[in-house]
Formats: C-alpha cells, structure tokens, sequence
C-alpha cells in the first residue's frame, strides 16, 4: 500500500513538471516574438533546463523556483516604473520653474505698481450702510412760568445730524492736507448739513482771501470767502506746485478714493505705509520709502503722528484715527451722494417687493375661475 501511494505521488508531480514546462515554453515564444520587447529571460532559463525534466524530486524544486522568479519584477515593468518616476520629476521640475516664475512676475509687479493694499472693514461701505452721525445743536433757552404755562422760548438752534467722522477727517484735511493738496470739486456749501452747519461753513469760508474781478476798473480783487467758493488751492498752478515739491506734483485730492485701484484701502496703507528701506534697497535724496507707493519711493514725507490734530469732539488724534478718518472725509467728497443713493436704493427695492406681493395675489385671483373650472364631456350627446 505504501508503495502504491509513493507511486501516485509521483505520477502527480511528474505531471505538474510536465505541465508547468509547457505553459513557460508558450511564453517564451510569445515573449521573443515580439522583436525583444517584453522578453523574460529567466523563464527561457527555466525551459532550457527543465524542459525534459522527469524526475519527481526535481519538480518541486524547480517549481519552487519559478514561482519565485515570477514574483520578481520584470525589466519591462521596471523599465515603465523608471518612466513614471521621470515624468513625476520632469512634472515637479516644472512646477518649481513655474513657481520661481510666478514669484518673480509678483516681485517685478509689486516693485512696478506697489504693494497690495489690504482689505479694511469701512463702516460706511455696507449696503444699507451709512457715514456715522452726531448731534450738532438743539432747542435751549429759558422758559419762563407762570400760573403753570409756558410762556416764551428765548432762543432756537436749529438741530440736526452731522457725520462726526467726515467733520474730523476735515480738521485733518484742512491741518495737515491742504498745505500741498488741492480739492478743487468740494466747495463749502457743500459741507453744510453733512459735517457743519452754515454758520460753521460760512465762518470757514471767511477764513480765506479769494482773488475775483474784474471790477468796475477792469481790474481784479481780494475779497473774503463765501459758502460758493471752492477749498482754496495752495499754489497759483501747476508750474508752482513743482517747483515747491522739487519737481513733483500733488495731485488734487477730490477724487483721490476713485482715481487709484482700491481708492480707500491704498490712501489708508500709503498714509500708514513709511518706513526704513529694507537692506539692498536705496532711496535718493528727497525720496521717501513706501512700499505701497508704485516704484517704492514717494516725494512726500511722513504727515501723520499721534497728536498732530486735536479734534474738536474729543477724540484721540492717534495716527491710525486721523488716517482712518481722512480717507472717510476723501470718500464723502468723491461720493457725496453715497447716503442718498442708498436709501433711494433701499425705498426702490420696498416698493418693488410690495409690488410683486400684489402682482402675485392679482394673478392667483385672476387665473382662480380658470384653474378651478371643471370640464365635463358628454361623449353621448
């Protein structure tokens, strides 16, 4: 019995051999049929030395050992895996290049046109957003009583609102600004009702001598401001205004916040923006650096320092308040209509929202007899 099982056990492995032979025999000759592409040298190996291999005790072995080569990757596969692994560096060489460019492209842009101002969190630029108020005047006087009615109100100030933030950046303006900058567009009528009252407008206006004619005599005149009168121009023209700020002009201020890419934010981080140069920077004389300034060096000088402006409602004249506060004053005279379009805006869009509540109402109303009408088909008649 024992030697009839040796003997089945041998005639199993000897077919295995015999089958395992022929199966790497046809994929050799796939393999070099192909022009030597793909070949797998260590199969042909395998059939030529197996190829008549008969003895059962060799099988396993060399089974064994094919199994084993198999599982080793092939040079065609290497090959494709080296591949991969070039078009990954080539890819990542690529996006390093494209990096570098970028960068640079940034650098020579930010040294052309400046450094991007920030984003800032303006009060008033909000939809239904407005320029922020204060109380200016009210009803005082002394009332007298007798038999337990009043009798008389000596004295009225008109009451109103006025925006506390446009009236500061004005004192700004008007201390530290107007010395080289022009706001030929604003005239003192129009800071009536929004930052001062008329009498406070028209005793501004007196403040300044404006030139006028011609007379009688043909000839010109000095008389005092009036409330028609635009803020005064610091220089006679623009030859002037060079020749003051050794060849470079200030340009007028009127609608500064509408003339330069994100008006209000640049004004507020080129007013904020000076400082030292960095190391291998240089600035020429009469030049001062301000990264947020197109080319890096600006003809003006630092004007803003805490205390330089002493507010008439008490507020600290920090350097970031002033600069916060000229720019809103900036924005009001480039906008001034700002506050109205708003609520033009706002009673616009209440009106239409009423409206199509009742055009939605007059068609369901209209259209009811019709949708609820049944139909009915007398087929037999």
């Amino acid at each position: 019995m024992r030697s009839r099982g040796l003997a089945s056990l041998a005639r199993a492995l000897k077919q295995q051999a015999h089958e395992s032979t022929l199966i790497h025999t046809s994929i050799a000759a796939k393999s070099t049929s192909t022009s030597g592409v793909g070949r797998i040298p260590h199969m042909e190996t395998y059939i030529n030395t197996h190829t008549h291999t008969t003895s059962p005790r060799q099988a396993l072995p060399a089974a064994a050992a094919s199994i084993s080569a198999a599982n080793q990757p092939y040079p065609a596969d290497a090959a494709k895996e080296a591949s991969w692994h070039t078009k990954a560096a080539a890819l990542g060489a690529l996006g390093l290049g494209l990096a570098a460019t970028t960068g640079a492209v940034a650098l020579a842009d930010e040294a052309e046109h400046g450094l991007h101002a920030p984003q800032y969190p303006w009060p008033h630029e909000g939809l239904f957003s407005s320029y922020d108020r204060m109380w200016v005047g009210g009803v005082w006087g002394v009332m007298s009583l007798d038999k337990c009615t009043i009798t008389q109100i000596i004295h009225t100030i008109p009451a109103q609102f006025t925006d506390a933030s446009i009236r500061r950046g004005f004192q700004v303006y008007q201390q530290v600004c107007a010395a080289c900058h022009s706001m030929n567009l604003v005239h003192f009528r129009d800071l009536v009702g929004v930052s001062h009252t008329e009498d406070e407008a028209k005793e501004l206006a007196l403040e300044i001598e404006v030139t006028d004619g011609p007379n009688d005599e043909g000839e010109n005149f000095e008389r005092p401001g009036k409330l028609s009168d635009h803020l005064p121009n610091p220089y006679m023209n623009e030859q002037h205004a060079r020749y003051a700020n050794g060849g470079a002009y200030p340009p007028d201020l009127s609608l500064i916040t509408k003339a330069r890419h994100d008006g209000q934010n640049y004004v507020f981080s080129l007013l904020l923006g000076y400082k030292e140069p960095p190391a291998g920077v240089s600035v020429r004389e009469g030049l001062y650096y301000n990264p947020y300034f197109p080319g890096g060096a600006i003809a003006m000088p630092k004007m803003l320092a805490d205390g330089g402006v002493e507010y008439d409602d008490g507020t600290e004249a920090t350097e970031s308040q002033q600069a916060k506060d000229v720019v809103t004053f900036l924005a009001w005279a480039a906008e001034p209509e700002a506050d109205e379009r708003k609520l033009m805006g706002a009673k616009f869009m209440f009106v239409l929202a009423l409206a199509l509540v009742q055009a939605v109402y007059y068609k369901r109303w209209k259209w009811s007899s019709l949708k609820s009408r049944r139909i009915v088909v007398d087929v037999v008649n």
